[in-house]
C-alpha cells in the first residue's frame, strides 16, 4: 500500500511538471500562429509629448555614469524631456551620481537628483515617489544595468497615438552575452522569455508584463491602476496585471532592442532569480483572484495562471529530485520496464519541449542560432540546479515570509577583459549551497544505483540533475572564495587607484 501511495505522489508531481513543460510547446504554437498579428504602427502623434525618464538607482557606483550619459543622449527634443535620477544609495554612489547630474544639468539638460534617506518600498517606492515630481505625460524607466538606445523614444512614443495603449516594452539585448559560460546560458534563458513568451502573449491577445525597465508607460495607466505598490518583490509584474485589468493595452516590440548587462557572478544571478520567483508567486496570490472573477476571456485567465504560477515548477522539480531514488527502487519491485514505459515518456517529452522552446527563440532572434544549440543541455541542468534556490523563494511567497529587495550587483562588464573580481559589490552565498552539494552527491549515488541495476535509460536524465546541482554549488563556492582572495589582495591598491574622482572621470 505504501509503495502505491508513493507512486501516486510521484506520478502526480511528474504529470504536473509535464503540464508546465508542455506549456512551452503552446507558447511556441501561439508565436507562429499569430505572426500576422504583430503590432503595426498605424498612426503617429500630431506632436511629440513630454516624457519623463526615471532612473532608479541603489548602490550602482560602477554603472551609474554610463546610465545617465546614455539617457541624456536620447534623441528627443530637449525641451520635452526631463530625467529623474531616483537614488536610494547608501555608499559612494551618492556623490558620483550627484556630481554627474550636476555636470549634465550645467550642459542644459533637464535632469534632477532625487535622493531618499530610506528605501521604503524599494524600487517601487522610488518610482512612486518620483512620479509625484514627473513633468511628463509618459514615463520611460531604465534600470542601472541598461544603456538606453538613442532612438528608443522615437521607436516607441508614437504607439501611444492609440489612446488605449498604456505601455510599450522593448526587448532586452545583452552587452556581455559572450563574457562567460554562465552569461551565454542566461542570455538564452532570457531570449526564451522575450522572443517567444512575450511575443506569443502579446500577439495572441493575452496579458504580458512590463519587465521593470526598457519600456515606456502612459502616466495615466500607472495612476489609474493604483500606482507602484510594494507588497510584492516584482512591482513591475504586479502593476502590469493591475493596469491591464483596468483595460489598458500593452505592446511588445520584439525587434526593438535595449542593451543590458546581465549578472556575471552566479550568487548575484541566484539572488535575482530568487527575487523574480518569489515576486511572481506573490503576484499570483494577489492578482489571480481578481483575474478569475473578471469577465476576461478564458484564454486570458488560463494564460495568466500559467504565467504567474510557473515558478512553482521549481518546487515540484526539487520534490521530484528527492523522489528519484525511491522511484528506482519501485522500478525494481514493480518491474522496471513497466515503470520506464510510464515515466520516461513524460520526462522525455518535457525535456524535448524545453529544448524546442529555446531552439525556436534562438532561431527567431539570431542568424547564427545553430551555434547556440550546444548550450542547451547545460541550460537545462542550470534550471534544475536553481530549483533549491527558487524553491525557497516559492515557499517564502506561499507562507508570506517578508524579505528585503536585494539588488543584483553590477560591475560595468561589457568585454571579456573586464574584471569583476576585487570590486566592491558581491553576491551572497547561503546555506542552501550545502543542499545543492548534497543533491549532487545524491544523484551520483543514483547514477551508480541505476548502473548496477541495469536501468541504463535513466542515466542521461540522472546526469543532467547531477551536473546541475554540482555546477550551481561548486560555482557558488568557487566565486565567493575567489572574490574573497581578490578583495584581500587587491582591495587596498584598488581603493587607492579607483577613488570616487577616478570613477567620475572614467
Amino acid at each position: 500500500m505504501l509503495l502505491y501511495l508513493f507512486l501516486a505522489v510521484y506520478f502526480f508531481i511528474l504529470i504536473t511538471v509535464f503540464i508546465y513543460s508542455s506549456h512551452r510547446y503552446y507558447m511556441v504554437y501561439l508565436y507562429y500562429r499569430h505572426q500576422k498579428d504583430k503590432p503595426v504602427l498605424r498612426n503617429t502623434l500630431d506632436k511629440l509629448p513630454r516624457v519623463t525618464v526615471q532612473l532608479p538607482v541603489y548602490n550602482e557606483m560602477y554603472v551609474v555614469r554610463r546610465l545617465i550619459a546614455a539617457s541624456c543622449d536620447i534623441d528627443y527634443p530637449r525641451e520635452l524631456l526631463d530625467i529623474q535620477v531616483l537614488d536610494d544609495s547608501t555608499d559612494e554612489t551618492k556623490e558620483i551620481t550627484r556630481t554627474c547630474v550636476e555636470e549634465f544639468r550645467d550642459k542644459g539638460f533637464d535632469i534632477s537628483y532625487i535622493h531618499r534617506d530610506n528605501r521604503a518600498g524599494y524600487k517601487g517606492g522610488a518610482l512612486e515617489n518620483g512620479l509625484t515630481y514627473a513633468k511628463g505625460e509618459y514615463i520611460a524607466v531604465f534600470d542601472a544595468d541598461f544603456v538606453p538606445q538613442r532612438d528608443i523614444l522615437k521607436k516607441t512614443i508614437h504607439f501611444f497615438a492609440d489612446k488605449s495603449v498604456g505601455m510599450v516594452q522593448t526587448r532586452w539585448s545583452y552587452l556581455n552575452r559572450g563574457y562567460s559560460f554562465i552569461t551565454k546560458i542566461q542570455a538564452i534563458m532570457l531570449d526564451g522569455h522575450f522572443v517567444i513568451e512575450h511575443t506569443a502573449r502579446n500577439w495572441s491577445g493575452r496579458f504580458f508584463n512590463f519587465n521593470g525597465t526598457a519600456g515606456v508607460w502612459r502616466k495615466e495607466a500607472i495612476t489609474s491602476a493604483g500606482g507602484w505598490q510594494n507588497d510584492t518583490l516584482t512591482e513591475d509584474l504586479d502593476l502590469s496585471y493591475r493596469s491591464q485589468l483596468k483595460g489598458w493595452k500593452f505592446i511588445f516590440l520584439k525587434d526593438e532592442l535595449s542593451p543590458s548587462e546581465i549578472p556575471v557572478e552566479i550568487n548575484g544571478f541566484k539572488s535575482q532569480q530568487h527575487r523574480w520567483a518569489k515576486g511572481s508567486i506573490q503576484t499570483a496570490k494577489k492578482i489571480l483572484p481578481a483575474i478569475f472573477k473578471s469577465d476576461l476571456p478564458l484564454k486570458v485567465k488560463v494564460e495568466a495562471f500559467f504565467h504567474l504560477t510557473n515558478n512553482i515548477s521549481y518546487l515540484l522539480m526539487l520534490v521530484l529530485s528527492v523522489l528519484i531514488y525511491p522511484s528506482m527502487v519501485a522500478r525494481i519491485n514493480v518491474g522496471w520496464f513497466r515503470m520506464l514505459v510510464a515515466d520516461v515518456p513524460f520526462l522525455l517529452f518535457a525535456t524535448v519541449g524545453i529544448s524546442f522552446f529555446y531552439i525556436c527563440s534562438q532561431r527567431e532572434a539570431y542568424k547564427d542560432w545553430k551555434s547556440r544549440i550546444m548550450y542547451l543541455p547545460m541550460l537545462m541542468s542550470l534550471g534544475i540546479g536553481l530549483s533549491v534556490n527558487n524553491s525557497k523563494a516559492v515557499l517564502g511567497a506561499i507562507f508570506n515570509k517578508k524579505t528585503e529587495f536585494k539588488r543584483t550587483p553590477k560591475y560595468s562588464i561589457e568585454k571579456k577583459k573586464d574584471m569583476w573580481l576585487g570590486k566592491k559589490y558581491k553576491g551572497e552565498i547561503n546555506l542552501l549551497v550545502l543542499m545543492e552539494l548534497l543533491l549532487g552527491i545524491y544523484f551520483t549515488f543514483n547514477i551508480y544505483f541505476a548502473f548496477i541495476n541495469k536501468i541504463y535509460v535513466s542515466i542521461p536524465f540522472l546526469m543532467m540533475f547531477q551536473m546541475g546541482y554540482f555546477y550551481v554549488a561548486f560555482l557558488s563556492i568557487f566565486q565567493v572564495v575567489l572574490s574573497g582572495i581578490a578583495s584581500n589582495r587587491w582591495a587596498q591598491s584598488y581603493i587607492s587607484k579607483r577613488k570616487t574622482e577616478d570613477i567620475l572621470a572614467a
